[in-house]
């Protein structure tokens, strides 16, 4: 799919092309392509004169070649973006391509990106651009506030984990935590450590990203102070993934406790049930080894008695052990 995305009375209008000849009618500063088709990628090649790598969305690619600057002046950054999905969080690779010097294309420059999937970031930019008039004004302002709405994104994400780990809390500090309930609260914590390893993995990437457009000197002095907002932006959400991490191993520990709590309680039993049953086995023990004849020819009352006395020394330790509180 192939979008492009131009200026107009200070708004951001979006096209989506189908043909070379759509393509030619517009001046955008920004060009998106989403799981681009061959012919697509020609019809860039042909009127833009782009080349895009065949690399451009390898995950595998060294990190020192993410960012870098061509001889023909084009900025290159390849950047990683959250897909806070609940099912299936991940991340999605972006190539953009900052093309600023050639004349065809205007002073503003154009921004190309691509990428194989929608990227929320990008949707939440386009929702913006409608709404605020004057939002941007060239190709370098539109990366930036990509970048911009994916500190925000992940702040948006990190609020929902809050949201999520104060239900969970809810549940371990009862205090009546079963095996079945440890199992579920487990499993939550281990997606909300998930969803936020990869924030925090996320902001590392973007802050790398908008350091590079810092130091490449490209920016405007109104434009370089928001992209030190943004940095600034970024710090503050790297103490709130601390405190999420702490609170997660905090959960995390309760409910290995209450787990090792049942298990306890599961011992308990059988301990209190072996030792209960020690004085029956002693007297059978006993009983059976000090007669010298058959109980039952020489003493016709062995047998119940022997029975009384192994049910009285197994009651009285259960009533002792009860008086005591270990049977609760």
């Amino acid at each position: 799919m192939l979008n492009i995305f131009t200026l107009a009375n200070g708004r951001l209008f979006q096209e989506e092309i189908e043909s070379l000849e759509e393509l030619s009618k517009f001046q955008p500063i920004w060009v998106d392509l989403e799981a681009p088709t061959l012919e697509e990628k020609r019809w860039v090649k042909q009127y833009y004169g782009l080349s895009i790598p065949e690399d451009a969305m390898d995950e595998d690619i060294e990190e020192s070649a993410r960012f870098y600057e061509e001889d023909n002046g084009d900025l290159h950054i390849r950047s990683d973006f959250l897909i806070a999905d609940i099912d299936k969080p991940r991340t999605v690779r972006v190539a953009f391509i900052l093309n600023l010097v050639n004349s065809e294309l205007r002073s503003k420059g154009v921004l190309f990106s691509i990428h194989d999937e929608d990227v929320p970031v990008f949707r939440l930019l386009r929702m913006r651009a409608r709404r605020a008039p004057g939002l941007m004004e060239d190709a370098k302002e539109v990366l930036l506030k990509l970048f911009d709405a994916d500190a925000e994104y992940s702040a948006d994400t990190l609020e929902g984990i809050y949201d999520q780990l104060e239900k969970v809390s809810v549940k371990v500090l009862s205090g009546d935590v079963t095996d079945a309930i440890a199992g579920e609260v487990l499993g939550a914590i281990a997606r909300h450590e998930d969803m936020n390893g990869r924030i925090r993995r996320n902001m590392m990437d973007t802050r790398r990203a908008v350091s590079f457009m810092m130091r490449s000197k490209m920016l405007n002095a109104e434009q370089f102070e928001e992209a030190r907002q943004i940095l600034r932006d970024i710090d503050s959400l790297d103490s709130h993934t601390a405190f999420l991490f702490d609170k997660i191993n905090f959960l995390m520990d309760a409910t290995v406790g209450f787990i090792n709590i049942n298990q306890n309680k599961i011992i308990k039993i059988f301990s209190v049930a072996s030792v209960a049953l020690l004085p029956p086995t002693l007297i059978a023990s006993v009983y059976g080894m000090n007669f010298k004849a058959m109980p039952e020819l020489d003493w016709s009352l062995g047998y119940p008695y022997a029975l009384v006395l192994m049910v009285a020394s197994a009651v009285v330790p259960m009533w002792y052990f009860r008086k005591r509180g270990w049977l609760k």
